[in-house]
């Protein structure tokens, strides 16, 4: 029961540059995911240095269990660490364990933006680098229009977008640009969602 390819998350901007906009000023984001009403883990983002020398690290911590026996059904831990320069990625590291899966990740930017979602400038580009493995991934944005979405502290106006292709999500990023709510369908159809804390 494979939940994620989160490639983050998860992007043809060959030359996009950092929005700095899209640093929360706080310094991290934290989200509580959700699946079948039930939390069931943690994603979140740190950030560290300005555009011009700025380090992300980027934590998913996912336990399903079975009902009853509380036996896990699938597990997912995913860490990386985003290296910015000038405003461009020049390197990105990751380890993951997907349900007993590991993998490992030490590739250069490749002139790309990460597909960890947190960028909203991944709405302007078709291609995303995949912090598992490594590979492009071809993407398509549609623009869903304004809406509100709840966070653990209250309503946020946000912009929606959905990615489309070899990375599906619907993506709500807040007027600050910061990635505030995040929504897929799992490879068992159920419905998984990042709710901002």
């Amino acid at each position: 029961m494979r939940i994620l390819s989160l490639a983050a998350g998860l992007t043809l901007a060959l030359s996009s540059a950092l929005n700095a906009a899209s640093i929360p000023s706080g310094g991290h984001l934290d989200f509580d995911v959700i699946r079948k009403g039930k939390d069931i883990g943690d994603h979140s983002y740190s950030f560290q240095g300005s555009e011009g020398a700025l380090t992300v690290n980027v934590t998913t911590d996912i336990v399903v269990k079975i009902p009853l026996i509380r036996a896990t059904a699938y597990s997912f831990q995913h860490k990386s660490v985003e290296s910015w320069s000038g405003g461009k990625l020049s390197s990105v590291r990751s380890a993951t364990n997907d349900d007993g899966t590991p993998h490992q990740l030490s590739s250069p930017g490749k002139g790309m933006l990460p597909a960890s979602l947190w960028n909203d400038d991944i709405v302007k580009a078709g291609k995303l680098l995949n912090t598992i493995d490594g590979s492009i991934m071809n993407v398509r944005v549609s623009d869903m229009g304004t809406e509100n979405v709840t966070t653990r502290r209250g309503p946020v106006a946000t912009h929606h977008y959905r990615l489309s292709g070899d990375l599906n999500r619907d993506l709500w990023y807040d007027a600050q640009g910061n990635l505030a709510h995040v929504s897929f369908t799992a490879d068992d159809g159920s419905t998984v969602t990042y709710v901002r804390k």
